[in-house]
């Protein structure tokens, strides 16, 4: 299957341009929100390099954030860069688990394959990576059996029928899920 992010691009400007007043853009380096400079203007949620599934994460975020945090520059958190101390990265990991979750859903409706980040090379990598997979997969559980938020909900719809993954959703969860959470991690 191709994965093209350009039509990541139009599916998600399609869906939320005139409603929202948000695009998707690619960009050349880090990841950012910017919100509309303007009352006329339009918010860009900007993903890296025009990877694929940079743009699938950053947009989890925009469908996450609500309202004010929408108004601000990169939702209004401050990113701790890569090289985390152990205490950092446990911060970081508790509030990526909504975002992978909803990320990881957005893959499987697109037939990509979704890799849990704990995104801390220079660091000490993940502070508790068989708990964080654990509780993503929780969380992405919990978003299937009670729906996701209303904008990823719109969005993962869209993606399962442009990529014309919903008869074999549930198969490619099944396998998916083992994969990221092996047997045992689940039930922790």
């Amino acid at each position: 299957m191709n994965h093209n992010p350009d039509d990541l691009i139009m599916l998600f400007n399609d869906l939320f341009r005139e409603k929202h007043r948000t695009i998707l853009v690619k960009g050349s380096d880090e990841p950012e929100y910017l919100p509309a400079s303007d009352p006329d203007g339009l918010a860009r949620v900007v993903f890296a390099h025009g990877f694929f599934a940079s743009a699938l994460h950053e947009i989890a975020h925009w469908c996450l954030a609500g309202e004010y945090r929408r108004t601000l520059h990169d939702y209004g958190y401050w990113y701790c860069p890569d090289g985390r101390t152990p205490e950092q990265q446990q911060a970081f990991e508790s509030v990526e688990i909504k975002p992978q979750a909803v990320e990881w859903l957005f893959s499987l409706a697109a037939g990509s394959r979704f890799h849990i980040s704990v995104d801390n090379l220079a660091g000490d990598g993940a502070a508790d990576e068989r708990t964080f997979r654990a509780n993503v997969l929780k969380q992405a559980s919990h978003y299937l059996e009670h729906g996701l938020p209303a904008r990823a909900q719109a969005f993962f719809e869209t993606l399962r029928d442009f990529y014309k993954t919903s008869a074999r959703f549930a198969e490619y969860w099944n396998l998916d899920r083992v994969r990221i959470a092996p047997t045992g991690v689940e039930n922790d």
